[in-house]
């Protein structure tokens, strides 16, 4: 996959948007996602009813041992 830049909602923003980008998609018949916000890596999700994509920079954190 390759990374783009788009907006999602961010957990640590209490859901107001900013720009991450989107890195990866696991597993391909899902909606889970792997983005950077301001260079940390977590999870998201991308809702199809609002056409958002929503961002757990809390709780979602990935790291590196992790995603290899």
């Amino acid at each position: 996959m390759t990374p783009y830049k788009t907006t999602a909602h961010i957990n640590s923003l209490k859901g107001k948007t900013a720009e991450i980008t989107v890195l990866d998609k696991p597993i391909e018949s899902e909606n889970n996602y792997i983005v950077d916000y301001g260079g940390v890596k977590c999870s998201a999700v991308f809702n199809y009813f609002t056409c958002a994509f929503y961002a757990d920079d809390i709780y979602g954190i990935i790291k590196e041992k992790d995603y290899e």
